[in-house]
């Protein structure tokens, strides 16, 4: 998008004064004639940009020139205009601060960017839980002090309800970090660290004793890294199947079909894809009828056979 790169430009000079078109067109990761363009549109455009030649050269704001968007970016004056950013703003206690930021900002915004902004309010819209996800009031009442309690670096002590026996159990947390995944919000804490998921806090008691977060931890960093251990040791089992010609398999059995499936004589495609487990694979399966047929595991393909005979002893006449 233009518009934000123009923008991005103008900040870019603003916050570190010179910059050659080479160092722009780096950060802005664009070739440095698109640089040179954007500078002269900048220019027509009435903003004092100067552009100096030579060693010492580079381009440069007139002293004392600022925009009304300091320490916002095109992107992020963008973001504030996503029509789902105020479903975790409100679960966050932060809905009314939002509405605010982005009166402001809008307000800020030179005509041609406010249009743009408006336009992606108007045809994008986020809404990050699946279809058949549980939203029968699924308060989240611990979510705004586990808020503060990041925002402020203080300790938290809660009962957890977890998967294993004892389910319930007393953990006293450092709380690094917030992350909401498919409309699931989880909190990465120390010691460990280790992930939480909110709703499963059954009670929580504030502190005021203050912790340092670990030097370098980086929540990004983590975050990708959780997912990765969790999907590995997630599939840990593999299935030998058959698919129908059409049939398709989701996640991370579907790209083992494309990566490595064989078509046989018949049309039908072999390929040997990671389940999760033997219970898991037997749903998954059965949701693709005689479009799928499992040649291994010998148990898994036996206790597909027994649900399709008690299916059809059930549905027979």
């Amino acid at each position: 998008m233009r518009s934000a790169r123009l923008v991005s430009l103008l900040l870019l000079l603003q916050t570190r004064g010179r910059m050659t078109a080479a160092e722009l067109a780096a950060e802005l990761e664009v070739s440095v004639r698109t640089v040179y363009r954007d500078a002269e549109a900048l220019g027509a455009a009435g903003v004092p940009l100067y552009g100096d030649a030579g060693h010492a050269g580079g381009y440069r704001l007139l002293d004392g020139y600022r925009t009304r968007l300091t320490g916002l970016t095109a992107g992020e004056a963008e973001a504030l205009f996503l029509a789902g950013a105020p479903g975790p703003a409100a679960e966050l206690g932060l809905g009314p601060l939002l509405a605010a930021a982005q009166l402001k900002v809008r307000a800020a915004l030179p005509k041609e960017l406010r249009a743009h902004a408006d336009r992606i309010s108007g045809r994008f819209h986020l809404d990050a839980p699946g279809w058949y996800a549980d939203t029968g009031g699924a308060a989240l009442p611990h979510l705004p002090a586990v808020a503060d309690a990041v925002w402020n670096g203080r300790v938290l002590h809660v009962l957890y309800r977890r998967w294993r026996e004892p389910t319930d159990v007393r953990r006293r947390l450092k709380p690094y970090g917030l992350v909401l995944k498919a409309g699931r919000w989880y909190v990465v804490a120390g010691p460990g660290p280790r992930t939480y998921r909110v709703d499963r806090i059954l009670q929580l008691e504030a502190s005021d004793e203050e912790f340092e977060r670990p030097a370098g931890f980086d929540l990004g960093a983590y975050w990708a890294g959780y997912q990765r251990d969790f999907h590995e040791r997630l599939h840990r089992a593999e299935a030998v199947v058959r698919l129908a010609p059409g049939a398709r398999l989701t996640g991370a059995a579907g790209e083992a079909v494309r990566a490595r499936g064989v078509t046989e004589a018949d049309g039908w495609t072999r390929a040997t894809v990671p389940i999760e487990s033997v219970e898991h694979a037997h749903g998954e399966f059965l949701r693709l009828g005689t479009d799928v047929e499992v040649l291994e595991p010998a148990e898994l393909r036996a206790r597909i056979a027994a649900t399709v005979a008690a299916l059809a002893r059930t549905y027979g006449t």
